[in-house]
């Protein structure tokens, strides 16, 4: 079947939803939001902690967000995406307001700011400890009443359509790449439809799901940047991986993990050994609010020195009914492990959490392939350098879903459909025996990520992941050319390829730096 929309917008968590309401006002043409799952699961929704702007002028300024930014980035953010995303966050928190997300305010009115691992000043706007969950529920009731969107959940994107489709060959020195849609897997009927399209957004989020513990949802398996890597677009930065410091150490439930978020240190938590004893003092003069890739070596540092599978956060010194209503939702999480966090310390321990990489955009969120933009943690704008400053990608994906639609829309009326696309051709079987192997494969580069490129890495580390990375990708592909197409084998294929980008960029960049460290290039002290 074949499909015709002049947007389409492949992700349905913030940017991509972000993207298709200021779309939507120009009229300009049909637009369809795909998602792989249902709309309400996407990584936004999972984003505890907040989302920061510059709101309170009588203490914060521009400068000082921009200069939080760049030392978090360890001095290689891209100073123009840092400004567009700094000076454009007033205006993106206006439009999430207008789209009917809220945030806490105090009695009189003002925003109830917090303030995070390094941060200089209270400017993380929230609603309770829920933040993203709140963000996601206002932008879906927005775009579900949107008449011109149309929403397709449970339909998985395999491969961004390009020239390669009709027969011409593509490198990765072509200059002249174009998208013209995509190759979309139907769940109803088993089949890949076509979809045309004049302009393409990636929305796809994250890579968390390439490890064996993370706290994104299972969907978080690299699918756009791995589709544009393929249709040879530029991907960078993929080995500034971010661990989170602190999500909750439950073996039961380790994929997804369940986030303590940062705000639990800005609002007073202290990290200790289980016996008390706080470390913090010994890595950085910021302590438990020093930025997040120099805490997460921290823990993994002080784990490994004292044999433990986890540290402690300690909020017991803190009014027990304001960690309540500050932090409810922990607060019962833990509470249901058997944990009272007003009188327990909290089990924690690094996780995967956030790809600061991904598909090389420009200041108008293009892509290097015509027509195709990516917003969100898909994209790698440069904001983030060699690590994410706290709650910055979420108004990230907004300024950026608004400088998308302002492109695309002055441009769209410049494509044309292309008519010549051949649908997918769905040949092969699958059988159980198979999808056991698919299972299983999943399995191993979860473990090689986690064992060979995670926190602290090596050459010799990282080139035996590439070795056996290579092995599983001769032997999915060879398998995929031979099976018809599932959602499963899909994600395998750019859980490799993802696991492949990371690996590789981190082998390139000779030195450690931000979220990348490596014991072959050290700095002084894991952290300087």
């Amino acid at each position: 079947m074949i499909r015709k929309y002049d947007f389409l917008i492949i992700g349905g968590g913030v940017a991509g939803m972000s993207y298709a309401l200021k779309v939507s006002k120009s009229g300009k043409g049909r637009i369809a939001l795909i998602c792989k799952t249902t709309l309400d699961e996407a990584n936004t929704a999972k984003a505890q902690g907040g989302i920061a702007s510059v709101t309170d002028l009588m203490v914060d300024n521009f400068e000082k967000h921009i200069q939080d930014t760049i030392v978090a980035g360890d001095y290689i953010s891209d100073p123009e995406a840092v400004e567009q995303v700094v000076k454009g966050g007033p205006d993106g928190i206006r439009d999430l307001l207008s789209w009917g997300v809220n945030f806490d305010k105090k009695e009189n009115g003002e925003f109830d700011l917090h303030r995070e691992g390094g941060h200089s000043e209270f400017r993380i706007l929230h609603h309770a400890d829920d933040t993203g969950f709140e963000i996601q529920r206002g932008l879906m009731e927005a775009v579900r009443k949107d008449p011109n969107i149309e929403v397709l959940e449970n339909h998985f994107a395999v491969e961004i359509i390009t020239q390669h489709h009709l027969g011409i060959r593509v490198t990765r020195r072509n200059t002249d790449i174009e998208c013209f849609g995509a190759y979309v897997l139907n769940p109803e009927t088993g089949k890949i439809d076509t979809y045309l399209s004049r302009v393409t957004l990636i929305a796809t989020g994250g890579t968390g799901a390439v490890y064996a513990t993370t706290t994104n949802p299972n969907i978080a398996t690299g699918d756009g940047i791995a589709m544009v890597y393929r249709a040879k677009g530029k991907v960078r930065d993929m080995e500034f991986v971010q661990f989170h410091p602190t999500a909750l150490y439950n073996p039961a439930e380790r994929h997804p993990a369940y986030l303590i978020t940062e705000a639990m240190r800005g609002y007073g938590g202290i990290l200790r050994l289980p016996d008390g004893k706080e470390f913090m003092q010994k890595y950085d003069e910021r302590l438990s609010l020093a930025p997040r890739d120099i805490v997460a070596r921290a823990i993994d540092n002080e784990m490994k020195i004292h044999g433990l599978e986890h540290v402690c956060l300690d909020v017991t010194h803190k009014d027990p009914e304001e960690t309540k209503h500050h932090f409810p939702n922990i607060y019962a999480k833990c509470l249901s492990i058997g944990i009272d966090i007003t009188k327990q310390y909290i089990p924690v321990a690094p996780c995967a959490h956030y790809m600061c990489g991904g598909i090389k955009v420009d200041l108008n969120a293009q892509s290097s392939i015509k027509r195709l933009y990516a917003v969100g943690e898909c994209s790698c704008t440069g904001l983030h350098g060699g690590n994410r400053l706290a709650s910055n990608s979420l108004i990230e994906a907004v300024v950026y879903a608004d400088a998308a639609a302002r492109h695309s829309i002055e441009n769209i009326d410049n494509y044309v459909f292309n008519e010549r696309i051949p649908e997918w051709n769905d040949e092969g079987t699958m059988s159980n025996e198979e999808k056991v192997l698919i299972a299983q494969d999943a399995r191993e580069v979860n473990q090689i990520m986690s064992t060979y490129v995670g926190i602290v890495r090596s050459d010799l580390r990282l080139h035996r992941a590439w070795e056996r990375l290579d092995l599983l990708y001769e032997e999915t592909e060879h398998l995929f050319k031979r099976v018809k197409p599932t959602k499963d084998i899909c994600e395998l294929r750019n859980m490799i390829n993802v696991g492949y980008l990371i690996t590789r960029q981190a082998l390139e960049r000779k030195e450690s730096r931000g979220l990348h460290y490596t014991i072959d290039y050290p700095k002084h002290a894991l952290d300087k």
